[in-house]
């Protein structure tokens, strides 16, 4: 069977309706990509609502000591009082695109579905800012969170970071640097079909080879060059080499059967696993890399987004208070430019 074959009907019709919006040109550099991909966006997301129940702004906060400044997008929920559970946020984009607008909908609808303080973090992009750059920046943004927790209305028992593809990489990058430099204590790690070994070695990196229209071999194997800039990769680049796991929070990490990352995030849980860390896994036969994203309406979608949405909710208000519903969303997000 083909790699159009395997996927569930749902979601490759989502994926043959979008097809001819994919970029025809890859040889196109980093920026101009990264400019293709927010038209991109822009055209796939132009019909959804937007969301009620959060205001939101953006600020500059500082990196870490003599590196630059960050800019990040802060979310807080309507109608709730705090303290709050605190989220950060960081995009994907395979290490050299991906934005804070990009994700947007994403983090706002965190913040709603969760009643939680999300700050999305706009991480510098590999390759004008190859390894460490994005990992310090999102691990300064994190230091900044816990620092400022009274500010911010959050409650630091409930600190967790969520990212997905290559922020699921960098979430785990950050929670290694955490545990390794006695950073935030996070309550979970949430790593979404996390881009995690520059070695592409595993049988799934080489069975997605030259697919183009999603995340492929080629496509993986340059943004690894691109974020590594010929430097040697240790553990926070790519957590897949961390030779020690224990004592990282408890971890979830979901992958589709139909992803590069497949085994790559399979073999990364079992050793978590083994290294005493409470980790949940999921693998979802039919998916393809974020094919909930380009077919939200899919059964298989709704399955994958419902059960991150009930772990993430575990995670966070592990006493079992309520948190908006996800029914709630769907109107009118605030900004709040103060």
């Amino acid at each position: 069977m083909t790699f159009f074959d395997r996927i569930d009907p749902e979601c490759r019709v989502a994926l043959e309706a979008v097809a001819h919006l994919m970029p025809a040109d890859w040889s196109l550099e980093p920026a101009a990509r990264r400019q293709a991909g927010e038209a991109l966006l822009a055209a796939m997301t132009a019909d959804q609502p937007p969301i009620e129940t959060v205001r939101w702004q953006d600020r500059s906060i500082p990196g870490l000591p003599g590196e630059p400044d960050i800019a990040v997008r802060i979310y807080h929920p309507l109608g709730a009082s705090g303290p709050y559970p605190g989220l950060l946020f960081i995009h994907g984009g395979g290490m050299w695109g991906g934005s804070i607008a990009h994700e947007h909908v994403q983090a706002a609808s965190l913040c709603s579905e969760q009643g939680a303080v999300v700050v999305s973090v706009a991480y510098r992009l590999a390759p004008e800012h190859p390894h460490p750059a994005p990992v310090h920046d999102c691990y300064a943004a994190c230091c900044w969170m816990a620092d400022n927790a009274s500010a911010l209305q959050v409650d630091l028992t409930r600190l967790a970071v969520v990212g997905g593809s290559a922020g699921g990489g960098l979430a785990l990058g950050l929670a290694l640097m955490a545990r390794d430099q006695g950073g935030p204590r996070l309550c979970s790690v949430m790593a979404l079909y996390p881009m995690i070994d520059d070695r592409s070695e595993t049988p799934s990196a080489h069975e997605f080879t030259d697919l183009g229209i999603v995340w492929d071999r080629t496509r993986n194997i340059e943004g690894w060059s691109w974020y590594l800039s010929g430097q040697p990769a240790d553990a926070y680049a790519a957590p897949a080499r961390a030779e020690r796991l224990a004592g990282l929070p408890p971890i979830f990490i979901d992958v589709g059967e139909l992803d590069l990352f497949r085994d790559e995030d399979i073999r990364f849980a079992q050793r978590l696993m083994q290294a005493g860390v409470p980790t949940e896994l999921h693998v979802y036969p039919g998916a393809f890399h974020a094919s909930e994203f380009l077919a939200p309406a899919a059964d298989l979608s709704r399955r994958i987004l419902r059960t991150r949405s009930d772990a993430l909710r575990r995670a966070l208000h592990p006493s079992g208070a309520a948190t908006p519903s996800a029914e709630s969303t769907g109107r009118q997000l605030q900004p709040d430019v103060s």
